[in-house]
This record gives structure tokens, sequence and C-alpha cells, in this order.
């Protein structure tokens, strides 16, 4: 007996995307704290050298060896505070595998003043600090690096500001 037609296709289920707020009411389980990532803050300018952007970048410590690995991450600016989400890793398409850490650098425009930026990983760990951006004086000051009060939150990143790294734009210069 043959079998029947399907008349409609399936669907596959959509993977569910975990919100911001679930992840950080979330408690992570008890483990003992060592830094995981580094996170670099610098001025940076497009390709092009005449848009001036802040760029919060983010590098595991862990060395890839096979292949060329790629943070991903989700980031959100309220107000006066960034919450950058730590999703995972990915693989960059390539020909060439170069051995090194996975990073990810994530773009704002229009910060100045102090912001309160948040790493959070997917098990609900936080790790804060406090940066006074100014463009005019073209300095980024770390004033604060601290753990938010949470059960078992620990530390994984390291914050520093990357002053080797910034460029500025080109505006006004004839």
């Amino acid at each position: 007996m043959p079998l029947k037609k399907q008349k409609l296709v399936p669907e596959i289920p959509k993977s569910r995307e975990k919100k911001i707020s679930v992840i950080r009411e979330s408690i992570p389980e008890k483990k003992d704290s060592g830094i995981e990532f580094i996170c670099e803050i610098y001025f940076s300018t497009d390709i092009s050298g005449q848009k001036q952007y802040y760029c919060i970048g983010l590098i595991t410590i862990l060395q890839f060896s096979n292949l060329n690995y790629e943070l991903s991450v989700n980031a959100i600016k309220q107000k006066k505070t960034i919450d950058i989400i730590i999703l995972g890793l990915k693989t960059k398409a390539g020909y060439i595998n170069n051995s090194g850490p996975a990073r990810k650098k994530v773009f704002f425009e229009d910060l100045y003043g102090k912001y309160t930026i948040n790493i959070i990983k997917q098990d609900g760990s936080i790790n804060s600090a406090i940066v006074d951006f100014n463009i005019f004086k073209k300095s980024i000051k770390l004033i604060n690096v601290f753990l938010p009060e949470k059960r078992n939150n620990r530390e994984f990143i390291k914050f520093e500001i990357a002053t080797k790294k910034f460029k500025y734009s080109n505006e006004g210069k004839l």
C-alpha cells in the first residue's frame, strides 16, 4: 500500500533564544574564579577613517589551533548601561586556519560620560566596570571594576584600556 503524499511541509521549530533578563536573573553554578576573557576598550574609526566609534573588544585567553573562531555576542545599550552577553563561539569562514584566540569587537557611537559595562556569560555570571568616555580630551578612564552582588558570581574577565589601539577620525584635517 503506497504512502500518502503530504499536503503541508512540516515546520521545524525555532530554537529559543534566551532573553537578557532571564540570563541576568539566572544563578551560576559554583566554580573557581579564573580569567577567561580580556575586555579591551578603545577609540576606533571605520574603514574610511571618517567616523569615530568606541570599541569594546572581547578576546579569549584560550588559544585555538585548528579552526578560526569568533565570539558570538549580543549587545544592548540602555541609558548609561551597556550589557554584552557572551553567547558562545562560532567558526569563521576562511581558507587558511590560523591559530589564536577568538575575538569580537562591539562598536558604539555617541558615548560620553560614565557608563557601566556589564559582561554576562550564559550561565549568569556578571562582571562589571564603570568607564568614563571623553572624546573631547580623547581619553577613556577605567574608574571601577566590580562583581555585582549575586550568589555564586565569579570573576572571569579582565578589563583594560588599550591606549595603543586608539585611532581617531580624520575630520577637520586638511
